[in-house]
């Protein structure tokens, strides 16, 4: 009778245990932060030097074709900020947002959707969407190299920064 009830227990403490956990394949929670990727370029007599930020921004998924193709003045100097559509990737959605000045320089680039549904995706971004970011800063064009096991990102940010030049007149 004892070994009954203690193997009853201890099946019922599994079956409980695995009920309860919880995947890593499951969504981001809806009161989760995404960091923002963005990086601005300053000129001075002749130079330009480049900053990463890594604040954070209250993010969230909108829907396909959201948000995409919005242009309006940025601030001072004939600067004016240009919206990518949105590029649905087989692990989330991509869109890139370029500030452009007067003179169709890039000066800024933003990503405000990117993969984030679990650890991995968040670890794979953190890396790539800097280095995207910095290249599209070098290039001032969507002539960039994609990065190294971030295919998928790569992929969907090239997408929403071509459509971005291409609503720039870049």
């Amino acid at each position: 009778m004892r070994r009954i009830s203690l193997w009853a227990l201890s099946t019922l403490s599994t079956v409980v245990l695995l009920l309860g956990y919880r995947t890593s394949l499951e969504g981001p929670s809806t009161t989760a932060a995404l960091p923002s990727y963005s990086a601005t370029t300053t000129s001075t007599a002749g130079t330009t030097t480049g900053g990463t930020t890594g604040g954070s921004t209250t993010g969230g998924s909108t829907g396909a074709g959201a948000g995409g193709g919005d242009a309006g003045s940025g601030g001072s100097g004939g600067s004016s900020t240009v919206t990518g559509s949105v590029v649905q990737t087989q692990w989330g959605p991509v869109q890139v947002q370029l500030t452009v000045d007067g003179g169709g320089a890039i000066t800024g680039v933003d990503v405000l959707q990117y993969p984030s549904g679990n650890g991995h995706d968040q670890e794979i971004n953190a890396y790539a969407l800097p280095v995207l970011v910095q290249e599209t800063l070098d290039a001032q064009s969507a002539e960039i190299d994609m990065v190294s096991g971030a295919t998928v990102t790569s992929q969907g940010y090239l997408g929403s920064l071509q459509d971005a030049l291409d609503q720039a007149g870049l």
